[in-house]
């Protein structure tokens, strides 16, 4: 079996502060993930004014405007969050919401993609980010078949390398809803790879994952889930982030290569036990 990409999702749990971001990233590094990822949206494209203009109490102002602007980071701090994860060797990128933050990822060279959950249905930032052929996360998240049927005929359009994510969009996500046997549903019908987005607060749900053949594992981290903001309490923190990676390392190897053999071993074992051999 192949090894399973790990994703820490920061997303917006950084709650606009670098030195959070970087201690996330320091945690995801520490517990081996492959990759950090981010969201960037630009804010008067995303919501209408209305939306903008609500009020809202946040650590940043009255309103949902201050809110959402108090998350976004500036090209300046994404080029210290792309300088940082480079000296810390591991990669990063970002979920975007709208053409622009697409473009605007386009300058750091990135390596990977990634369409939300939220944005599987906006064709028009499909085909911007299919049109670039890197490889792209697609998380299935509150979409039918017949929506992520059209939202893989764009990228097959463009032949753009793509990987499902099969997932459920709750935050947080109640176990028994996690229906992992939809990566088997997935992989037959698209015969792509597939992995799991998960919004669960433990982590035998992504464990399991892997079992069942999952090439990739995203999961939302946060330094403590008690801290401000929507996305902390389907989050886990780093110690339970080791403790995944590690957990899903040893999955890995005990999935084995499916070759049925004798180990030197069971050899021995059954030097001693087996009093019998007619067959």
């Amino acid at each position: 079996m192949s090894r399973a990409f790990i994703i820490a999702e920061i997303g917006i749990n950084h709650n606009g502060s670098l030195e959070i971001a970087k201690k996330l990233i320091d945690g995801a590094s520490l517990a081996g993930c492959d990759a950090v990822k981010f969201q960037k949206r630009t804010i008067d494209l995303v919501y209408t004014k209305e939306e903008l203009d609500r009020p809202r109490e946040s650590p940043w102002g009255n309103t949902n405007r201050e809110q959402k602007e108090g998350l976004e980071f500036s090209r300046e701090e994404y080029e210290e969050i792309n300088n940082y994860c480079s000296s810390k060797n591991i990669e990063w990128f970002a979920s975007a919401w709208d053409t622009e933050s697409q473009k605007f990822l386009r300058d750091f060279n990135l390596s990977y993609n990634k369409v939300a959950s939220a944005m599987l249905t906006n064709k028009e930032l499909l085909e911007e980010i299919a049109s670039e052929g890197k490889y792209t996360f697609i998380s299935t998240g509150m979409s039918t078949i017949t929506q992520i049927d059209k939202a893989v005929e764009v990228f097959k359009s463009h032949n753009c390398p793509y990987e499902l994510m099969h997932c459920n969009s709750e935050y947080p996500m109640p176990t028994d809803k996690a229906n992992l046997k939809v990566i088997d549903t997935l992989s037959d019908r698209y015969g792509c790879n597939v992995g799991y987005s998960g919004h669960e607060t433990d982590t035998a749900v992504s464990v399991a994952a892997v079992a069942l053949g999952a090439t990739s594992i995203e999961r939302h981290v946060t330094l403590d889930r008690c801290m401000y903001g929507s996305d902390q309490v389907a989050s886990i923190e780093i110690s339970k982030l080791c403790s995944l990676v590690k957990d899903i390392r040893k999955i890995e190897r005990a999935l084995g290569d499916g070759v049925k053999t004798v180990t030197e071993m069971e050899m021995s074992c059954a030097n001693k036990l087996r009093k019998v051999n007619s067959l």
